[in-house]
């Protein structure tokens, strides 16, 4: 098997020394253009191809961003990040970036992983996801002048405006808020909401759209709404067992807001098993199995929120990541999500109304 070419190869066909054919591949703007095509055709001729680890140590530059790869718990809730990954990925390469998919067990895991991505010279920067009230990785990065965006709100008062903590998010809240008087506007006025515990961030921020509808739009007590929010855990079986037990105190609810697709299957679920075809369930996320099912669901878009994380690190058209001084308005995005509509149709044939705002 022939040896692959070297720079030496390449400068002896060109005619110049290894510097000039250094400088050609990575300051190609300090040589002379006669010189800089001689050694172009020479690395043509010989099928020269630069040793991109070396080059990487020695420039620290790697045109990568680096983004965990989160376990999928139950098939639903990974969809969205999967949908978040291809449109970073496809924008990306675009701008003539690539993307690093990386795993880790826990916070303290990924802080190794990204210590390790970040002496390697392996990534220019990192997309955080899954945010969370004080987020260790985000003060990690921030210490150790790693470049990042976060998809998710930093969620703590002294970051939430940082021009140092770049990040872009779904106003949950307001979509949340958008289903509620939804429902509310189709006569509904019992509606439930299915979140997770309080403290969780994204959680808290979901049920709070609910709870400023129901507030100013339902007529109903501040303790009457409080017997309304329900807290679970990001699973389908939880969601259906607590959906159950709502509706076993509760049985003139007339509506479910959920936190997630996985909390509205679980609902779904209970309220099929007990024949309650009347409780109109809306989710959150908008993925294939709402879609399937024929819920209603409020729906982040991806290519968006994509498109704002790689504005915040790269700029409006860049290829590059640098430094940039921003002021607090800039350093985040806020995308508004949107409530998509549909009719259930159960096993009867039958569907929930002939309004298709009920579900």
């Amino acid at each position: 098997m022939a040896a692959l070419p070297t720079v030496s190869d390449v400068a002896q066909l060109a005619g110049v020394s290894r510097q000039t054919v250094s400088n050609v591949l990575n300051s190609p703007d300090i040589v002379r253009p006669a010189t800089r095509e001689r050694v172009d055709d020479a690395i043509r001729t010989l099928g020269y191809r630069p040793d991109a680890s070396a080059r990487r140590l020695r420039t620290r530059k790697s045109a990568t961003i680096g983004i965990r790869l989160e376990p999928v718990l139950d098939g639903i809730s990974g969809n969205l990040l999967d949908r978040f990954i291809h449109a970073v990925t496809e924008r990306a390469a675009r701008r003539g970036m690539r993307v690093l998919l990386y795993t880790a067990a826990a916070p303290a895991d990924e802080i190794d992983e990204l210590a390790r991505l970040r002496d390697g010279a392996d990534v220019d920067a990192i997309i955080l996801t899954a945010t969370y009230r004080g987020d260790e990785r985000s003060r990690w990065l921030t210490e150790n002048g790693v470049p990042f965006v976060a998809f998710g709100r930093p969620w703590e008062a002294d970051d939430l405006s940082s021009p140092q903590h770049l990040w872009v998010d779904v106003d949950g809240a307001a979509g949340t808020r958008e289903a509620t008087l939804h429902l509310l506007a189709s006569g509904k006025r019992r509606i439930a909401f299915l979140g997770w515990p309080d403290d969780a961030g994204t959680g808290d921020d979901r049920r709070s759209g609910w709870r400023d509808a129901m507030s100013t739009g339902s007529g109903l007590p501040a303790d009457a709404l409080h017997a309304l929010s329900i807290g679970v855990t990001n699973d389908v079986q939880q969601a259906q067992a607590a959906t159950l037990d709502l509706l076993a105190r509760q049985p003139d609810v007339e509506a479910i807001v959920c936190v997630s697709d996985s909390a509205a299957l679980g609902a779904f679920m209970a309220t099929t098993a007990l024949g309650r075809t009347d409780v109109a369930i809306v989710g959150f996320d908008n993925t294939p199995v709402a879609a399937a099912l024929g819920l209603s669901s409020v729906e982040q878009n991806m290519d968006v929120v994509a498109a704002g994380a790689l504005e915040l690190l790269l700029g409006a058209d860049g290829s590059d990541i640098v430094p940039r001084d921003l002021s607090a308005g800039e350093a985040h995005r806020l995308v508004a999500p949107k409530l998509i509509v549909r009719s259930v149709l159960h096993l009867d044939g039958s569907a929930v109304g002939a309004d298709p705002s009920l579900h």
